[in-house]
């Protein structure tokens, strides 16, 4: 193992000063450091080339110009980082990345998770329910988000997602014709989703269709769309469906132990709600302390599966801890959302609070609850705009794997072992189908961590995409190389982590072969 990382290292470090030498070069060539002094009619513009050449060292030979640049990019390795300047603004560019990098993993990070679990839930059904009418749904809708131009959908994104819902939020009324047609749709998804006998299937769409419009009716009829808070008996509702819901996945409804699990790691988060709003009240809040209650969070859940164990401890504790991290996120959204209202009413909001463009509204301040809402709503649109075109491509790879492990003759054995269905899918046929995934993800969230270009210009987001773009236009030769730098490690990276999860998901392989 340690001589695969030192090899996987030494390889990376000849091919990282290989790829910056050349595209060095190349830039230095490409780049028209006198673009703005061609245009001007200044009567000592001969100086001010003069001026630029000293500015930027032009004299000096490309070459050694890289070393130079070289010799401060090494010094990140001990401390001592000099990645040059924005010779436009006059800034580092170590100060430039850094609201960079943390606005672009901002992005990523959630749309990520999204794209991942949706993406990897609907391909894994529609495989399992292949030739059915969900199937052609899911794959028309997979083909059609894959096949739309991100561009396009972010500016119907800014126009709908935004315009047109905060001309909604002042006057929240809905027809009956729209409630009923989003119900029905949602009764034969689920329908669809679920499959089983002809009796399973009505109850399934009765239920569904029941359970929608009863949620858009109470949305709309109780002002919730003014307040959108859980509350104590909405966190307990979701709670207790969390844990059903959970269970349902993982091991099935007839394991007791793991449902009994679940069902009192939900009780447990019902009753730490109220103690949870006085700590959040009291204590100044920040994300090393949601960090923390996440680890005793997903604690308490493998605690409780311990105690209740069962045949298979392993699957009890999962279930709990699953449900607990579920309940957490849950009361984190509730709090939050607490500061609606007043965020609302804030002039700089004036009952908008859908943003179009940016990373954060300028000069508003307030707490951790506050600032993150915030960040919420301008994270929602760029977010969609990721979610709905990742989402395609992993169902796709999903339902493709999928079909293919079920059909092996490991599995044919595990069924006829009488192992429960929902074993052999959960535990031997969706384990062997991510393998295709383990090499698409990593390299996915690096390329996004890159910079989602298109949508970042658009929603006028500050990230890598937009750094790089900017640094081109303004002819700046360090931020380019150090973006450059950047992604190619990740590049590596994200390799490096594709090969361990290889050999996490199929025990055959070995990283060090």
């Amino acid at each position: 193992m340690i001589r695969f990382i030192l090899r996987r290292t030494l390889s990376t470090a000849v091919v990282l000063l290989v790829v910056t030498l050349v595209l060095f070069l190349l830039l230095d060539t490409a780049l028209d450091y006198y673009a703005d002094l061609r245009q001007s009619t200044a009567p000592n513009i001969g100086a001010l080339y003069e001026a630029r050449a000293r500015l930027l060292d032009l004299d000096t030979p490309a070459i050694i110009r890289y070393f130079q640049w070289l010799t401060g990019a090494a010094g990140c390795l001990v401390g001592s980082c000099d990645l040059g300047t924005a010779w436009v603004s006059g800034q580092p560019v170590t100060d430039q990345l850094q609201g960079a990098v943390v606005n672009t993993v901002k992005l990523v990070t959630g749309a990520t998770l999204v794209s991942i679990l949706v993406g990897v839930f609907l391909g894994m059904i529609s495989a399992l329910r292949q030739y059915t009418g969900f199937d052609y749904f899911i794959t028309f809708v997979s083909f059609l988000l894959y096949s739309l131009p991100v561009f396009w959908v972010a500016v119907l994104l800014k126009q709908y997602g935004a315009i047109e819902f905060n001309n909604f939020l002042s006057d929240p009324v809905v027809g009956w014709v729209p409630i009923i047609v989003v119900s029905v749709a949602a009764g034969l998804i689920w329908m669809g989703a679920l499959g089983g006998t002809g009796r399973r299937r009505l109850l399934a769409f009765g239920g569904a269709t029941l359970v929608t419009f009863g949620t858009i009716y109470y949305v709309l009829a109780s002002g919730w769309l003014y307040d959108p808070t859980f509350g104590i008996v909405g966190i307990g509702v979701f709670s207790l469906a969390t844990a059903v819901a959970v269970t349902f996945l993982s091991t099935g409804l007839s394991n007791r132990r793991a449902l009994w699990t679940a069902l009192t790691v939900a009780v447990i988060g019902i009753g730490l709600y109220m103690p949870l709003q006085n700590l959040f009240w009291y204590v100044e809040m920040n994300w090393l302390w949601m960090f923390l209650l996440a680890l005793v969070a997903v604690g308490v859940g493998l605690a409780v599966g311990a105690a209740f164990r069962g045949p298979d401890p392993l699957v009890s504790g999962r279930t709990g801890a699953i449900t607990a991290i579920v309940i957490g996120v849950l009361i984190f959204i509730d709090r939050v959302f607490q500061e609606w209202g007043r965020y609302g009413d804030h002039p700089a909001i004036n009952q908008r609070p859908i943003a179009t463009i940016g990373a954060s509204t300028p000069n508003l301040t307030g707490d951790f609850w506050f600032v993150n809402l915030d960040s919420f709503t301008h994270l929602l649109l760029p977010s969609i705009a990721l979610v709905l075109i990742s989402i395609a491509s992993y169902t796709r790879y999903t339902r493709g794997s999928m079909l293919e492990v079920m059909n092996q003759d490991y599995i044919r054995t595990a069924k006829a072992k009488g192992l429960p269905g929902r074993t052999v899918v959960m535990r031997h046929a969706l384990r062997n189908a991510l393998l295709p995934l383990a090499s698409i993800i990593p390299v996915d969230i690096i390329t996004m961590i890159g910079g989602a270009v298109i949508t970042e210009t658009i929603f006028g987001w500050s990230g890598m995409g937009k750094l790089f773009i900017d640094s081109m236009n303004r002819n700046e030769l360090d931020p380019i190389m150090a973006y450059i730098v950047i992604t190619g490690l990740l590049a590596v990276v994200a390799n490096l982590v594709a090969d361990f999860l290889y050999a996490v998901l199929d025990p055959r392989i070995r990283v060090d072969a």
